[in-house]
């Protein structure tokens, strides 16, 4: 079964979308549309809202729920990186192109930062440009700095 249910928080509406018991999608409802969901609130779709609840609150830093990314090789191994990023701390895009072994990789790290399907459980607004500016955001540079602005207030 593939479901989906919105919640309500400070950056705006969020989908959470679960598919066999493991999510596979939290977006930004002005962002995605997803087709082929029912609208249904599950047990794992609210808990991942209640642990979303306590990062907006400060009361959590890691997220311990089942996912289940669909994407390439590639995109994978940029997911998996960007989740070693500490609560309250950013890298740049380079950074994780190193660190995945292909340095010159930078644009297509950010290309697979973009499609993160999962926003906020897998951080990908830590990732900023080389000289720390931020950079594009598929919420929006303003929900890109309140994330990171809530994090460093609670890391």
């Amino acid at each position: 079964m593939k479901n989906v249910w919105y919640y309500d928080y400070p950056i705006g509406t969020i989908g959470i979308a679960e598919e066999n018991g493991a999510l596979c999608h939290v977006f930004l409802r002005s962002s995605k549309i997803l087709t082929g969901f029912s609208t249904a609130q599950t047990p794992l779709i609210r808990e991942a809202a209640r642990q979303l609840g306590e990062y907006f609150d400060g009361r959590r830093k890691e997220f311990d729920l089942p996912l289940s990314l669909h994407g390439t090789e590639f995109q994978q191994s940029v997911w998996e990186a960007l989740q070693a990023i500490p609560v309250g701390e950013t890298c740049s895009y380079k950074d994780i192109a190193v660190q995945i072994g292909n340095p010159r990789a930078s644009r297509a790290v950010g290309t697979a930062n973009k499609r993160n399907p999962v926003i906020i459980i897998i951080p990908c607004h830590r990732v900023v440009g080389q000289d720390g500016s931020l950079t594009g955001y598929v919420g929006g540079l303003p929900v890109k700095q309140y994330l990171l602005e809530l994090e460093k207030r609670y890391a």
